[in-house]
């Protein structure tokens, strides 16, 4: 949380935009904005629409998918990977000090959940360290949101510097 997954994604889709590259890009976390009394909470739903919406995407043959969401651990990503059926998934993991993505939540989140979701930052921060689910880091502090995408997009292989 406060990494800039969302930031970035949408950067980065307006730089394969800008060089007439087709792909989707999809904010994981939109999809399961609910609140649903089943034991697997929103979790269930969020992947049952992305497999519907990469249904969508694949037959208007959009090869190349850019996803954010923070993936906690090893089959939470089989999953992912299982759904969108790529033929090659790279993780890209965002960073930046534990201070600034607080402060990102805290500016980002007005209502009734910010403090929780300001604790949350360096929790999830430790779980990801834990999982190293990342083929590659990208630092998401003192640049900008361009610099940031171009270099995930670069280390992915899709765009040249």
């Amino acid at each position: 949380m406060g990494a800039g997954k969302t930031s970035v994604l949408a950067e980065a889709s307006d730089i394969l935009t800008m060089r007439h590259i087709p792909h989707a890009a999809i904010d994981l976390d939109g999809l399961g904005l609910a609140y649903l009394r089943s034991p697997s909470g929103n979790d269930g739903l969020m992947y049952r629409n992305l497999q519907s919406v990469c249904g969508n995407y694949d037959s208007a043959v959009a090869r190349r998918l850019l996803l954010a969401r923070a993936i906690e651990d090893r089959a939470e990503l089989e999953l992912c990977q299982s759904i969108v059926a790529a033929q090659n998934t790279l993780v890209c993991r965002l960073t930046a000090s534990l201070e600034l993505m607080e402060q990102r939540i805290r500016t980002r989140e007005s209502g009734l959940l910010r403090q929780q979701y300001v604790t949350r930052v360096a929790k999830l921060n430790a779980i990801l360290d834990e999982a190293r689910l990342e083929d590659f880091t990208v630092i998401n502090e003192n640049r900008s949101l361009t610099d940031v995408a171009k270099e995930m997009l670069v280390k992915a292989c899709w765009i040249r510097s």
